[in-house]
């Protein structure tokens, strides 16, 4: 059963980012790291979550991108790049993907995202949509997305990088993501 439900993911990832594109190429490099990280953190933190769930979530998160115009990262869509998540999860559900893989894709964006968050930033997204990371799964690949960007050097973000981005967001976002820091940092 693991394997199927592996090869199930990657034939999703292989569907929407083809080999031998750019786009492809930061995909994984950008979910492999956020992978990785949430990995590394569930090991040292003993949370009592399955190291494959993890993974498959990790490497699904971002799987709406490719629908959204970010020419910066390769996205050739037609959708605002915030609505990434929600996309993702559309599709997800689509593919017949646990629900929890739709979840994180919709709730890793921002440290969540708010009603009020969508009303004060004039954000494109439904606000009866939950965008807020509730379970430990959500939390957890939420935060490892926070230090790994898609563009630029690609490189592990310092906290302080991390803590200046979700500041520029808005207060809110910093004090969510200091909760999410709490709960998944080393420190």
């Amino acid at each position: 059963m693991r394997a199927e439900a592996m090869l199930h993911w990657l034939e999703i990832i292989n569907e929407q980012y083809p080999a031998g594109t750019p786009l492809r190429d930061i995909y994984m490099r950008h979910c492999r790291s956020v992978a990785d990280l949430a990995l590394e953190i569930a090991a040292r933190r003993r949370l009592p979550l399955d190291p494959a769930e993890i993974e498959e979530a990790a490497m699904l998160h971002d799987i709406g991108i490719f629908l959204t115009d970010a020419p910066g990262i390769e996205c050739r869509g037609t959708e605002p790049y915030i609505l990434h998540g929600l996309l993702g999860g559309e599709l997800l559900r689509r593919e017949g993907m646990p629900e929890r893989d739709a979840r994180v894709a919709e709730r890793h964006t921002g440290a969540g995202i708010t009603a009020d968050d969508i009303i004060a930033q004039g954000l494109p997204l439904p606000l009866g949509g939950d965008y807020m990371p509730a379970t430990l799964l959500e939390r957890l690949v939420c935060y490892a997305d926070k230090f790994y960007s898609k563009s630029g050097s690609m490189e592990r973000k310092s906290m302080e990088k991390v803590e200046r981005s979700m500041a520029r967001i808005s207060p809110s976002t910093l004090e969510r993501f200091n909760r999410l820091r709490e709960e998944f940092s080393e420190e």
